[in-house]
């Protein structure tokens, strides 16, 4: 495969060499013990521990998505928005699932793979990593804004945040991450592309941050105002979803960051040895990347006794016609 700083988009498993230019090229014929040619050796982790986690936050998101779809209490915008922050996490399980299964298929010789194929493969599991990255982004953005809508404006809320905008809010967001991933796909050579995705990432930290700073200062005096109108319950249910998203946030940075900082190592420091060091640890990084997709919907549950009421409903049913 063709070196590029595109591998730095996908969830390769394999060990990654870099080369002179400060490059990356796939090296699958490394073992566990190759050391790359920074003399660090990477760390290596299990394909079945990458398979496990996988599968078990793939299954999580869609009993998420379900969950959402079955219960009309939950048809509000929040919850629209929740669910297609489901659906950018299951984006990263799908393509950890397919990849891990095509290489474990390819290393007990049940698989033949051709460098076309390899190609395809690539291509395909880079454009969903991107657009789980930039959509989940979006995403939280866009509930950090709902959230705000809900608690400042509470009373015009319904006429501002319409199931048809909410629609179209989420039309906009895939098409647009889609979009850009393809283009990040396409333009994966130049150093620009990784510069925008951490432009992209401070940008909508900061966005939310400045939201929820808003909310938080201003929202003692607004909550007097809703109480003297009666609305105290509409703004105890606000808050509490401005706390979920905060969690879901800071869970995200926790799991993302690591990521997002060696993107920016690689565009600042690419030769230093403490920089080399930790590209060394690419796989925990990946490790983290996936466990954000498993936690999330645990905090959906947690946060929300109508859909934790949904999801024992569902796995409740399953279980029985299982028996």
């Amino acid at each position: 495969m063709n070196d590029s700083l595109r591998h730095h988009f996908s969830m390769k498993h394999m060990d990654y060499m870099y080369n002179t230019d400060n490059n990356i090229t796939l090296n699958s014929s490394a073992t566990p013990g190759d050391m790359n040619t920074t003399g660090i050796a990477q760390i290596m982790i299990p394909q079945e521990l990458f398979l496990m986690l996988g599968l078990i936050s793939l299954v999580e998101n869609i009993l998420v998505v379900v969950a959402i779809f079955k219960n009309r209490n939950l048809h509000s915008p929040m919850y629209y928005f929740i669910c297609c922050l489901a659906v950018s996490d299951m984006l990263v399980s799908v393509s950890n699932v397919v990849e891990t299964l095509f290489m474990l298929l390819t290393e007990h010789g049940l698989l033949l793979v051709t460098a076309k194929m390899l190609q395809h493969l690539d291509n395909v599991i880079d454009i969903m990593i991107c657009s789980s990255v930039v959509s989940s982004l979006s995403f939280l953005c866009t509930i950090a804004a709902d959230r705000y809508i809900t608690i400042f404006y509470a009373l015009r809320y319904h006429s501002i945040m319409t199931t048809q905008r909410a629609v179209a809010i989420i039309a906009v967001v895939w098409l647009t991450s889609i979009t850009s991933s393809s283009l990040f796909i396409v333009y994966h050579t130049d150093n620009a592309v990784i510069a925008c995705l951490v432009t992209f990432f401070g940008v909508t930290l900061v966005f939310t941050a400045v939201l929820y700073l808003h909310m938080f200062i201003l929202a003692h005096v607004h909550s007097r105002r809703i109480m003297a109108l009666h609305k105290s319950r509409r703004q105890a249910t606000s808050m509490k979803g401005a706390i979920t998203l905060t969690i879901l946030l800071g869970v995200f940075i926790i799991c993302w960051g690591p990521f997002f900082l060696h993107l920016i190592l690689i565009l600042t420091c690419p030769t230093n040895p403490y920089c080399k060091c930790y590209f060394s640890h690419f796989n925990l990084f990946l490790i983290l990347i996936i466990c954000n997709s498993l936690i999330d919907p645990l905090i959906y549950a947690y946060r929300s006794q109508e859909l934790r009421k949904t999801l024992k409903e569902i796995i409740l049913c399953s279980w029985c016609f299982a028996m």
